[in-house]
């Protein structure tokens, strides 16, 4: 999702706001149909999540 505008609103309301850069931390979510977060991980910087490991929480669901 984005958080251009306003500046890191999303990122607060999801607690992964970097005050400090002025950005969100890399994280990805999984949230099913009724709007649930079934998966959340924040990562290292300079790390991205891979596509197995996000297929493989997908398929939890």
């Amino acid at each position: 999702m984005s958080d251009y505008w306003p500046h890191g609103a999303v990122g607060q309301a999801f607690g992964i706001f970097n005050d400090e850069r002025g950005m969100d931390k890399r994280a990805a979510y999984v949230i099913d149909a009724k709007g649930v977060v079934r998966y959340a991980k924040v990562y290292p910087q300079g790390t991205i999540p891979t596509s197995e490991e996000l297929l493989a929480e997908l398929r939890k669901l």
